[in-house]
């Protein structure tokens, strides 16, 4: 029996208020089970330990990049950029939940699919694939913390990281993609 009627998505829906509200560091099983209004071990029931709920929470962040096919690098890795600045602290949780080996590989698959509708074989698509994840990831990590540092006015008239950066840095990837085909 599910503890006092709480389904899978109640507990991942609430974390993600959770994390949004307060952010990861925040987000433990004890202030979960208590917004919840059940037993820390209640929480058990649906996800057998914190890694899990927040493999949970990354697929869902992910999963709000889908649409259609996959056919542009720059529109998939713009669409993970929203998702993941969509959420308080998501690029943390993504990375570290795929740095564990959990979660779903929806992102890459992706990244990859576009790749590889520029013409690409498969490892080069998997390789240019896990290039622009780690790219997308470590960008939008570091634009989310300076936000919360500005936030807390920790950083003094400093600015912050531009849209117009984040597409260079892509220009980039794809420019050494196109140099590596003519090889």
């Amino acid at each position: 029996m599910a503890p006092r009627g709480h389904s899978a998505d109640d507990v991942a829906r609430t974390a993600l208020r959770i994390l949004d509200d307060h952010g990861l560091p925040d987000l433990t099983m004890r202030r979960l089970a208590t917004a919840l209004d059940v037993q820390p071990s209640a929480l058990y029931w649906h996800f057998p330990n914190k890694q899990a709920l927040l493999a949970e929470l990354s697929d869902r962040i992910v999963g709000r990049m889908t649409s259609g096919p996959a056919t542009d690098l720059a529109r998939e890795a713009h669409a993970l950029r929203d998702a993941l600045v969509a959420w308080r602290d998501g690029a943390e949780v993504v990375s570290s939940t795929l740095a564990m080996g959990l979660g779903s590989s929806l992102a890459h698959d992706r990244l990859a699919a576009a790749v590889a509708a520029a013409g690409f074989d498969a490892d080069t698509a998997r390789r240019g694939a896990t290039t622009v994840l780690h790219y997308v990831l470590g960008f939008v990590w570091h634009e989310q913390q300076r936000l919360q540092y500005d936030s807390a006015g920790a950083r003094e008239g400093a600015s912050g990281l531009e849209t117009d950066d984040f597409g260079f840095g892509l220009d980039l990837i794809a420019a050494g993609l196109r140099a590596r085909r003519r090889v």
